[in-house]
């Protein structure tokens, strides 16, 4: 499988989710959002862009499954109805002519359950979709998985500034290129690279606006090991990644806040994928590679750290040292 075949469709399908995420955010209607059973919220643009993209890959790739955040139970049935219709308007927006039992099917199309050796997609339709509705950022996170290794990644980013073409970019790479970001009219485009700082000191670190999604305490006192004394750059979603990809920051911390936790993969494929491309190195808190072989979730994994590469051992050496001093 050559990846780099699948990347103008894969960018296409990010765009277009892209496109209607904001279209939700300006409906005077509101975003309708709901909450889900694990406590996190979902919106009419959550499902919009699942379906979006979910249709332009089977449209392509029937035969490749994938593994979603999203599925349409909430949408179906009398309950549903008032949802299920504005997630129709603005699907139909996008997909002229697409039924509302079709956008549906494609929602739970993600119900794949990923692992194995064969190729998989895994997307996040909204990565951060508290930042969404507090008008911060977000992203849209697609990525092909193939025997546990990530072979291409899309991040889209609609509110994240872009260097030379006011707000919105679209970060992509296929294995074995580079990382790059063009703005999500699809100009501007230019190759990304990690920062090249090599003193820890001089770094400057990246995480989660929500406390819940990290330790923010702990990941101080890693910055003070490491002689960091700049304020951390704090952002939703994947677009930290993004941020270290094209040398906004040097490290991204996710510490865990609870023992039991297993990251989703579609948290992390595409922009773990991205900052290697980029240049950079990412694992997990020992420094373990990710393992994306294992189903939906990095269960073999605790917690990440994203780096230029130049720091990522000390960067390792300085979190375990401050999560596991007994080790």
């Amino acid at each position: 499988m050559n990846p780099e075949l699948f990347l103008g469709p894969a960018t296409a399908a990010v765009s277009a989710a892209a496109t209607l995420c904001e279209a939700v955010a300006r409906d005077a209607t509101g975003p309708g959002a709901e909450t889900k059973a694990d406590r996190s919220p979902v919106t009419v643009a959550d499902y919009g862009a699942q379906a979006v993209v979910a249709h332009h890959l089977r449209e392509r790739w029937p035969e490749i499954p994938l593994v979603g955040e999203e599925h349409a139970g909430a949408l179906r049935g009398k309950k549903g109805d008032s949802l299920r219709a504005r997630v129709v308007t603005h699907v139909q927006r996008i997909l002229p002519g697409l039924g509302e039992a079709n956008i549906l099917d494609a929602i739970d199309a993600g119900s794949h359950q990923g692992g194995g050796r064969e190729p998989f997609w895994t997307l996040d339709p909204i990565d951060g979709t508290k930042g969404f509705l507090r008008g911060d950022q977000y992203a849209v996170a697609l990525a092909l998985i193939e025997n546990g290794r990530v072979r291409l990644g899309v991040l889209g980013c609609p509110r994240l500034p872009h260097p030379s073409n006011g707000t919105g970019c679209l970060f992509y790479a296929a294995e074995g290129g580079p990382t790059r970001e063009q703005d999500l009219a699809g100009g501007c485009e230019r190759e990304v690279r990690v920062s090249d700082v090599q003193d820890t000191a001089q770094a400057s670190f990246c995480e989660s606006v929500e406390s819940g999604h990290t330790a923010q305490g702990r990941a101080a006192a890693i910055a003070s090991r490491l002689g960091v004394t700049t304020e951390p750059y704090r952002i939703d979603s994947q677009a930290k990644y993004a941020a270290i990809a094209r040398g906004d920051a040097t490290i991204y911390l996710r510490l865990p806040t609870q023992s039991d936790y297993e990251e989703k993969i579609w948290d992390h494929a595409a922009g773990a994928f991205l900052v290697e491309c980029a240049g950079g190195t990412v694992s997990d808190t020992r420094g373990h590679p990710l393992d994306f072989a294992l189903g939906r979730t990095l269960r073999n994994n605790k917690g990440i750290i994203a780096t230029n590469g130049e720091i990522h051992d000390r960067v390792v050496d300085a979190v375990k040292a401050v999560l596991y001093p007994d080790e």
